[in-house]
């Protein structure tokens, strides 16, 4: 979060500084919008008549009491928003202009009669009332005053007209749709009736309460009475155990031990079964009395049995001796025959109520069905009744209307004429609209002008562009010939040597934070053999050389300046030497070394470049040079070489290949975009290593606050004290 902070207000920063470098565009395109938007208050003056109409129901449906808008369709079509906009529509219309103009006998300079599209009528609904001003500005109060009541007017007569023709229209329109109507609302009744009778419906909202009641009331019934039948089959079972007799003989055989001709045969049946097992034991199977009384057994059976079928109604295969019971197991039967009846009564009854509690479930399924349609026919039938009453009311409400003879809207007040308070506003509006837009144009001129510009503005750009660090910032000035030298040995030397000739300034001061950047980056690998260039021509290379030597020695180092730029020489100016010999004398070999170098102070010494050479860079490139850097290092504590410019010439690239590192000059305002990328192109093919850049002659106030740290009020004033203006 505080580095998107600190980005923001690094960004803000940057656009503020565009604005400073370009406040004079900016300023111009300003005040040129200004300028033309205070045209707009020269010529004259402009007066605005306004009246008022109001509109309001029509006063006689108060008396006749039938609804309460006569005379405003608004009653018959209900529309959205305020009604009183479409009133300003019809005020602004060209129907309305042309008959002012007609009226009035308006013309234009020509004579002809105005164009409708030239009179403009404003209107504006008074808020919470019904009362709409109408407004006309024109130069000529009375004509505007004129034009406002007469469009008024005009409008209220063919409010009239247009209110008593659209109530016949509206009354022709009702008088069609009335028979439609009725006839829908009589098939709409038609049809819910229908619905009832076929649905056997009369009151469905009570039928569904009452369905539900039934079926909660059936099913306890139901419960109790399988409880009951659930206690007689209980019962049933223990009397059976009881008779020891199947479960489907047990009435059979109840019925019959109550029928005394089956109970008299069977007493004589038994009567013979005695004498024959009498007779049996004391004769054989042959004897003629045992044969009687088995032929006599059999007759009975066979007649017990026909008896028994009589009795039942069904031939039922009952052994004779289940047939008799004793009082006890007859008592048991009757109370069985009570159970079984009881349980068959139940059992009917269960499937009675099964099936009405079926009926009523079958109801309830589909009464929803039922409500939702009757519901959809009752909709309907309300909708074609109240549709049919509306239109039976609004009949009987236009036939009022066409005999009236008044509008729904009148004159509340006549117009008066003032200066026209939008004209004020308007020339307001474009003053200020044109200042606004001034700025905002100037502002985007500004920004469009520093796009197009492609110089390095800021020393913050320059070190975004390089990528490199940024070891020094020496802030623009300028010298006069009056500059005090301390040192009398240095009175021939260039007054933008500034810490030979203006010590203790914010200048010198800076210088000596780059040769202290310089030691600091140096601490694993000590930095001796330097060479200073910069992209382009004029970026102050050599100045910065020529300072950074200085304040070496002040500093009590033992320090060399060469001028290995032999192409364009320029130290021998700064330090007011001869170059009649130099550093290309001794690459060839004419001259020695020791007899070409020159001392300006106890530290400082300075080769200059000598005779210009045909080929320089085949002296630099060569193994001679190699040797002589060697031999320097080991005489020297510091060597700085003042170079060419790196764009189109490859002397400094390859000479900072040879030495200890590359401090590269860069100049706002001067260098471009182009021309850096391609010195850093050259730089990086050539393997040297980059110390950093030096930002020359920068305007402390293009910089910003938190980036610059020489940006005091003591640091400008002590600059401003050295003539601040553009260095060369």
């Amino acid at each position: 979060m505080e580095t998107k902070g600190n980005s923001e207000e690094i960004n803000l920063q940057k656009y503020w500084q565009i604005l400073k470098r370009r406040g004079l565009v900016a300023s111009g395109v300003f005040a040129a919008f200004a300028g033309l938007a205070g045209l707009s208050w020269l010529g004259k003056p402009t007066y605005e008549a306004t009246g008022k109409l109001i509109f309001q129901s029509n006063r006689t449906s108060s008396v006749t009491g039938v609804g309460g808008k006569i005379g405003d369709l608004e009653s018959v079509v209900k529309r959205e928003g305020n009604p009183l906009d479409t009133q300003a529509l019809l005020l602004q219309s060209d129907a309305i202009k042309q008959e002012v103009i007609n009226t009035l006998q308006l013309k234009d300079k020509k004579g002809a009669p105005l164009d409708p599209e030239s009179i403009v009528i404003k209107t504006e609904a008074v808020a919470g009332t019904d009362v709409l001003k109408v407004s006309f500005a024109s130069e000529d109060s009375k004509l505007a005053t004129a034009v406002v009541n007469q469009v008024m007017k005009s409008y209220v007569e063919n409010n009239i007209k247009t209110n008593r023709s659209e109530a016949s229209a509206a009354g022709k329109f009702i008088n069609n749709q009335l028979p439609w109507t009725e006839k829908e609302l009589n098939q709409a009744a038609e049809a819910l009736r229908e619905f009832k009778v076929h649905n056997k419906i009369i009151e469905l909202q009570q039928e569904t309460g009452g369905t539900v009641q039934t079926i909660n009331t059936l099913d306890n019934q139901l419960n109790n009475d399988r409880a009951q039948l659930a206690d007689l089959t209980t019962q049933q079972k223990v009397v059976l155990r009881q008779l020891n007799i199947p479960q489907n003989k047990a009435i059979d055989i109840a019925a019959l031990s109550q029928v005394s001709g089956i109970q008299g045969l069977l007493a004589e049946l038994q009567k013979v079964q005695t004498q024959l097992a009498t007779q049996r034991s004391r004769y054989t199977e042959a004897n003629p009395s045992i044969i009687t009384l088995e032929r006599e057994e059999a007759s009975l059976k066979s007649l017990l049995q026909e008896r028994t079928s009589q009795a039942l109604g069904y031939q039922a295969n009952i052994a004779p001796g289940k047939l008799q019971m004793g009082q006890i197991k007859q008592d048991l039967s009757s109370v069985y025959v009570k159970l079984e009846s009881q349980r068959l009564g139940l059992q009917k009854k269960i499937e009675s109520l099964s099936k009405l509690k079926e009926f009523y479930q079958q109801r309830a399924k589909i009464l929803p069905n039922l409500q939702k349609r009757q519901g959809e026919l009752e909709r309907r039938l309300l909708v074609a009744q109240k549709s049919y009453e509306n239109l039976l009311t609004k009949q009987q409400e236009i036939k009022i209307i066409e005999n009236q003879t008044v509008g729904n809207a009148r004159v509340f007040e006549n117009a008066k004429a003032q200066s026209s308070p939008a004209a004020m506003k308007k020339k307001l509006a474009i003053t200020l609209g044109g200042g606004f837009s001034g700025l905002l144009l100037g502002v985007a001129a500004a920004f469009l002008v520093d796009l197009i510009d492609t110089t390095v503005k800021t020393a913050q750009e320059a070190e975004e562009l390089f990528g490199y660090t940024l070891l020094g910032l020496i802030p623009k000035f300028a010298t006069n010939n009056k500059s005090t030298v301390v040192n009398k040995s240095l009175e021939g030397v260039s007054p933008r040597v500034i810490v030979a000739t203006s010590p203790r300034t914010v200048i010198h001061e800076a210088y000596q934070m780059l040769q202290a950047n310089l030691k600091f980056i140096s601490l694993d690998k000590k930095v001796r053999t330097i060479v200073v260039t910069s992209s382009l021509p004029g970026e102050g290379k050599t100045e910065v050389a020529a300072n950074l030597a200085m304040v070496m020695a002040q500093a009590g180092r033992r320090v060399l300046l060469i001028d290995a730029d032999m192409r364009q020489p320029s130290q021998h100016h700064v330090w007011g030497l001869i170059n009649s010999v130099g550093l290309s004398n001794v690459m060839v070999g004419e001259n020695e070394f020791s007899k070409e170098v020159q001392k300006v102070t106890t530290n400082l010494s300075v080769l200059t470049s000598g005779v210009m050479p045909p080929n320089p860079l085949a002296l630099i490139d060569s193994e001679r040079m190699t040797s002589f850097i060697e031999m320097l290092r080991q005489n020297y504590d510091y060597v700085v070489f003042d170079t060419p410019p790196l764009v189109g010439i490859a002397d400094a690239a390859v000479l900072g290949n040879m030495v200890d590192g590359v401090l590269i000059v860069v100049r706002p305002s001067v260098l471009d975009s182009r021309s850096a990328s391609a010195a850093k192109s050259l730089l990086a093919r050539s393997e040297a290593n980059i110390l950093g850049i030096v930002a020359n002659a920068v305007d402390i106030k293009q910089e910003p606050d938190n980036y610059f740290y020489y940006n005091s009020s003591r640091s400008e004033q002590s600059v401003e004290k050295i003539n601040t203006v553009s260095s060369p």
